[in-house]
């Protein structure tokens, strides 16, 4: 029961709740605006959730710690330089799928891996296909050290590609896809998000050339 005699709130004191509710009101739905603007910037690409499930179904054993995505992200305007300093971007490789693996000289995972990402290359590489290795050496004298890595090893097919201010690498951290190195993302042919990989893995082997034999299909 209502109590008719109880004391009515004053009109300032509603008027400063309103006050408060319209603040609150705003600030949610600035906070929504940012929301959805951020998700529609991270899917530049439809959703593809065939495509990533080939690939996660293909990614077995010794590549089982790899995730078929598909979710819309998109990496077309992913920047970086080559080996001469020339600003390069994904897009640069449109109608390839790319195995793109974050790198760093520092790095031992990413040491370890790379004779394995050569032997693929030197298997795999093609008009549909590329591995694309992207160092992360920081600094100006970060493709100097990458440079230096790669001439030691004397990789036939992993040509220098790097991004000495670690921006790349920052954007996919931003996004929840990777947090260390090494990581790698399995790309179609528009630079589309269909695989992500945490780590390092056993590219030079069976199970390593079923994705990208995987990868592949789907282009062709």
């Amino acid at each position: 029961m209502t109590d008719l005699n109880a004391p009515r709130p004053r009109a300032s004191s509603r008027r400063g709740l309103w006050i408060i509710l319209g603040v609150v009101g705003l600030a949610v739905a600035i906070a929504a605006w940012f929301t959805l603007g951020n998700a529609a910037g991270a899917r530049e690409c439809p959703v593809q959730d065939e495509a990533a499930a080939a690939v996660d179904a293909a990614a077995v054993g010794e590549l089982a710690a790899l995730n078929g995505t598909g979710e819309g992200r998109g990496y077309r305007t992913l920047a970086f330089k080559d080996a001469g300093g020339a600003d390069m971007t994904i897009a640069d490789f449109k109608g390839k799928a790319l195995l793109v693996n974050f790198w760093a000289s520092w790095c031992v995972p990413c040491r370890e891996e790379m004779p394995a990402l050569d032997a693929l290359a030197t298997k795999y590489n093609s008009e549909q296909f590329m591995v694309l290795p992207i160092n992360l050496d920081i600094g100006e004298g970060g493709l100097e050290k990458a440079n230096g890595f790669l001439s030691e090893n004397k990789f036939a097919n992993l040509p220098l590609y790097a991004d000495n201010t670690f921006s790349a690498f920052e954007r996919l951290k931003q996004e929840a896809v990777a947090i260390g190195l090494p990581a790698t993302l399995v790309l179609d042919e528009d630079g589309c998000e269909l695989g992500v990989l945490q780590g390092p893995a056993e590219w030079n082997t069976p199970d390593g050339e079923k994705v990208v034999e995987t990868l592949i299909g789907l282009v062709e």
